[in-house]
């Protein structure tokens, strides 16, 4: 058997000190010889139930490594992965981030941004054209993105369209209202009464 510190199994529990003088503790999940880097599962910090942080250690940097307890077994076969659905969001993750920096080249406002954004949650099939924002083939919203520049086929889609568009911008005001130096003022002065 190596000596400590030169091979951890996953599941063992360890602990060891940090070059800040921090103490952590917790199961190996992963470890790799070759970089000398340590994924330590350790308690949540947000302190919720069902949750842990994953800590990776270069051990380079950690002093004082002791196994606490050292797992013998054969740990259990790691989770399957839907290779095709994981593909399948990177691609929609590039689509996404590809529509954004399209947006920012054509000169598209924040408030345009935003917007296509908030609609994008909803329906997902939304894209740009030049500087309009096409929902569904069917609704063009063109700038300044308001509910009047809502345009396409009278019906649901477009109603529903409409009442997205709306309540972004009700949204947008309601956060400008409350983050606003005079509401700051009356909150505090809310609070000292």
């Amino acid at each position: 058997m190596a000596a400590p510190g030169e091979y951890f199994s996953v599941g063992s529990q360890v602990s060891c000190r940090t070059c800040q003088e921090q103490r952590l503790q917790g199961e190996v999940v992963a470890f790799d010889y070759q970089s000398k880097m340590l994924a330590l599962k350790c308690p949540s910090s947000s302190g919720k139930p069902n949750h842990a942080d994953i800590l990776l250690l270069n051990l380079q940097y950690v002093s004082d490594v002791q196994v606490i307890t050292d797992r013998t077994e054969t740990p259990p076969p790691l989770a399957s992965l839907n290779i095709a659905k994981l593909a399948n969001r990177a691609k929609m993750e590039k689509e996404e981030k590809l529509s954004q920096a399209y947006a920012i080249s054509a000169g598209v406002s924040v408030d345009g941004q935003q917007l296509f954004q908030t609609i994008h949650k909803t329906i997902k099939d939304c894209k740009w054209q030049e500087k309009n924002i096409v929902v569904l083939e069917e609704v063009i919203i063109s700038p300044p993105y308001q509910v009047d520049n809502c345009k396409g086929k009278e019906g649901s889609l477009l109603s529903h369209v409409r009442k997205i568009v709306d309540k972004h911008f009700r949204d947008v005001e309601s956060q400008k209202v409350q983050h606003s130096p005079a509401s700051q003022s009356q909150k505090e002065s809310a609070l000292s009464s």
